[in-house]
This record gives C-alpha cells, structure tokens and sequence, in this order.
C-alpha cells in the first residue's frame, strides 16, 4: 500500500523559502497534484495570480463564487480572461434553495439591517460555496495582500487554515498595491475597468462603492459597518453565521 508522504507546514516553508512566485507555486502543485486550488474574485491581485498560472502552464485549478450579485464588468472580465489565455474558470454558485429562502424571509437588502444580516447573506453567496470548492484540496492559493486590511498584516506567506484542512499560499502577501497594477500594465494582463473608477476591491454590487482618496483600501466594502468588521468570512478564523 502507498502511503502518502507527510508534509508539515515547515517542510513546505523550506521548499518554497526564496523562490519566486512562479516557482513556488510550481512546488506546490508538484508536491500536492491536482490538489492546488486558486479562487479568484477577477480583481486586480487575483488578475496577477491568474496570468502567473495560466502564463507558465502551472497545472492549478482556477475557480470563482458566483454569488449572483457580481457587477456586468466583473463577468465582462471573466470573459476576457477566458478568452485570453483560452481557459475555462470554474464557477461555484449559492445553493437555490438558501438564497431563495433569504429573498423571500428578509428581502433582497436585509445586509443593510445588521451585520448579523449581512454576514448570513456572505456565508450562503460566498463562504458555503467555498466549503464546496475547497472540499478534499490541499492548498488554496489566494490573492490577500498584508496591507489590504489590518487583520491581514499579520498573516504569513504560508498558513494552515485548520477551519479547511490546508494549507493557504498567498504569494502577493508582500506586494504593494502600485507593484500590482504595475504588473497588470507590464503584462497587458485583463483587468476589471471598475478600477479605473476608483474601486480598489470589488465584491457584490450591493456592498461595494468606490472609494476616495486618503480612504482605507477597505472602506468600499460594506461601507456602512464599523472598520473592524469588514470581512466576510473568507479569510477569518473567527466564528461566522451557520444557518
């Protein structure tokens, strides 16, 4: 009987330590095959991570929640990407019957009431697909940069994310947001126009506002809460809504 070989978070950590993006990302897929999983909002990081796997042949599966709130620019960028490297995104989307029970219960603005609303309305659109898609993988590769929130600055390049069972890669941990778009631009590599429009992150069209200068990165999304709530449960080992 073969047994699979053991990897711990530090016998990764020296595999990869030193390695460009590009390279890691290739170790990664090689020590866990068809195990690497990349989710991508369409954004701009997500746009680099997506051009740095599908630009070298790097045999990680690419996938992104379909929350049914996205705005036409986000799925015209879907497209593009598409077409551009001729590959097919994965889509995972709410369950039906969720998503029909909340419209029908509470209305389709019930996130605007309480962040207890809201988070109930990311856990069934975004967090419980998510379950889905990570489901039996080994690495979740994500595009989280240190300085887009303050709970983010403390997170390593490499991470367990026991709430999954694996291990999550960031590989723009370190990036700034102007080496990002720079990227973009060297690269000619698809990007959300929103961004042009003073939307740094974008989300559903219902949570999300561009922003204005000297604002926090995340003060576009649920702009209504407190600062120190603005997550949704992707990235928070914190305890979110369960139905």
């Amino acid at each position: 009987m073969i047994t699979e070989p053991t990897h711990t978070l530090g016998t990764i950590n020296e595999l990869i330590d030193g390695k460009s993006n590009v390279d890691a990302l290739r170790t990664l897929a090689e020590l866990f095959p068809d195990k690497v999983v990349f989710s991508t909002s369409l954004g701009y990081e997500d746009q680099v991570i997506t051009d740095l796997i599908l630009g070298n042949d790097l045999p990680i599966k690419i996938f992104t929640l379909d929350t049914g709130r996205m705005f036409s620019e986000t799925y015209s960028v879907w497209k593009k990407t598409n077409d551009r490297y001729a590959t097919k995104i994965e889509a995972y989307f709410p369950k039906q019957e969720m998503v029909e029970s909340l419209m029908t219960g509470k209305g389709p603005y019930s996130m605007y009431e309480s962040v207890e609303n809201r988070k109930e309305c990311c856990f069934m659109r975004k967090v419980e697909p998510l379950n889905r898609a990570l489901a039996g993988q080994k690495i979740w590769v994500t595009g989280i940069r240190a300085e887009q929130s303050a709970n983010r600055q403390s997170m390593p390049r490499l991470e367990w994310d026991e709430a999954h069972d694996l291990f999550k890669f960031h590989p723009l941990m370190d990036w700034t947001f102007d080496e990002v778009k720079q990227y973009i631009k060297d690269h000619n590599v698809p990007y959300n126009p929103l961004h042009d429009r003073g939307f740094v992150s974008i989300g559903c069209q219902p949570c999300t506002r561009a922003i204005q200068p000297g604002e926090d990165f995340r003060a576009g999304r649920w702009w209504w809460e407190d600062n120190s709530k603005k997550e949704c449960g992707l990235h928070t080992h914190e305890e979110v809504f369960k139905p």
